[in-house]
């Protein structure tokens, strides 16, 4: 065949080089539309364009392959075609199974025996340590820092079942209504207190359901937490500011604690449980439960009150342990029960100090003592209730939650 007759053949006329000189002229080559035609490679331009859009290859899973599960060190076989995600049942192939990842084979020791070094440790029994339930007066908003409840000094005698005959009062109303009615719970999680053995009538721990009490009579405590069942009864805080004096009356005409309790009282004889002089700031207890305002000041109960006092600086080292061991004034020796440095400032000091004497002036007399005069003396907690950001001046109503924990720590 002659050159001529070469050029003009249909094999070359759809090759390569007629390709080239057709779209250098800018024609169409002869094969129209396809893009597949012999000899012609597609570009990732004309992918759009033809019929089968371009798809990238799903990455293949590989199986886990854990030295541990193989007992002979050989590694274990891959899963069977369609991996894990193929919907096939497990265990049907021994492929399958092998290639199965045992929860934990990851961590480090998996596989050893109990006791050998690098062994997993044990997991606790689930159950072994039941939870505590519910909390008393868990829905109010004081009272929910206060911790255990703190017994008093004097003990009350070990805690004892007994039967229901011994309490129960045919006349009376059912335990559990009494303390839901009282905000301690529903009835529902009242009953489960009683089950669980955390409450105690009359000092008597009672754990069966159905029991019937007089409120008026019985003394009731959750989880050693005292429940007030007379509403008759009032507590109260108040935050005395400087130069009020620590009466309801005072015959010189001085501001005192009545001038403050006009507007919340309802006409009730309430006691200011301790006293402060006029220069000291800071909490005040007022209640009319006279048994209460009994204990809280008697010596034997040992109801700790906390101070913050101010001093000039610098405050050498060996004074808070002096304190601590006792300082002897004219009325006898006194200490601390706690001291702790809070803050200094160039010229001042604050000192937290803690102790359960009820003598008068007694912190002012002990930094007189050791040479440090107080500049400024506020109190900020007895026993469990504290004065938090309370305003001065100001009175609130303690929640059910706090009077519980007054109560039960001198012994109510």
């Amino acid at each position: 065949m002659t050159q001529a007759g070469r050029q003009g053949s249909p094999r070359n006329s759809s090759g390569r080089n007629s390709a080239g000189r057709n779209s250098a002229q800018g024609g169409a080559p002869r094969g129209g539309n396809r893009t597949g035609g012999a000899g012609q490679r597609p570009f990732s331009s004309d992918f759009t364009k033809g019929d089968r859009p371009f798809k990238h290859p799903k990455p293949r899973e590989e199986a886990f392959i854990d030295p541990d599960l193989a007992a002979d060190g050989t590694p274990a076989a891959r899963p069977a075609a369609g991996g894990w995600k193929s919907g096939a049942p497990a265990g049907k192939t021994g492929a399958a199974k092998a290639g199965a990842r045992k929860p934990g084979a990851r961590k480090p020791g998996f596989g050893k025996e109990p006791g050998t070094p690098g062994a997993l440790k044990p997991k606790p029994r689930t159950g072994a340590a039941k939870a505590a339930g519910p909390r008393a007066f868990g829905s109010e908003r004081f009272g929910q820092n206060l911790g255990p409840v703190r017994k008093p000094s004097r003990n009350r005698g070990p805690r004892r079942d007994v039967p229901q005959s011994d309490l129960h009062d045919s006349d009376g109303i059912r335990l559990q209504k009494v303390m839901a009615s009282a905000g301690v719970a529903s009835r529902r999680v009242c009953e489960e207190m009683i089950a669980e053995g955390r409450v105690e009538v009359d000092g008597q721990v009672v754990t069966e359901l159905g029991v019937r009490i007089d409120p008026k009579a019985a003394v009731i405590h959750v989880d050693g937490l005292r429940i007030q069942l007379d509403e008759n009864m009032v507590y109260m805080v108040f935050n005395k500011p400087k130069g009020v004096v620590s009466t309801m009356e005072d015959p010189d005409g001085r501001p005192c604690i009545s001038d403050f309790v006009r507007s919340t009282n309802r006409g009730e004889r309430l006691f200011h449980v301790g006293r402060l002089d006029v220069a000291t700031e800071g909490m005040l207890l007022l209640t009319n439960d006279g048994e209460l305002a009994n204990r809280l000041t008697h010596p034997s109960y040992e109801v700790p009150k906390t101070y913050l006092v101010q001093v000039r600086g610098p405050f050498p080292q060996g004074i808070g342990a002096e304190l601590k061991a006792g300082v002897e004034l004219e009325d006898g020796i006194a200490s601390v029960d706690s001291f702790k440095l809070v803050d200094s400032t160039p010229g001042h000091v604050l000192i937290e100090v803690i102790l359960h004497s009820g003598k008068n002036r007694i912190v002012r007399r002990l930094f007189d003592a050791v040479g440090f005069p107080v500049l400024r003396l506020v109190r900020v907690k007895v026993g469990p209730i504290g004065l938090g950001d309370q305003r001065q001046g100001s009175i609130r109503n303690l929640g059910k939650q706090e009077v519980g924990h007054l109560l039960a720590s001198v012994g109510l």
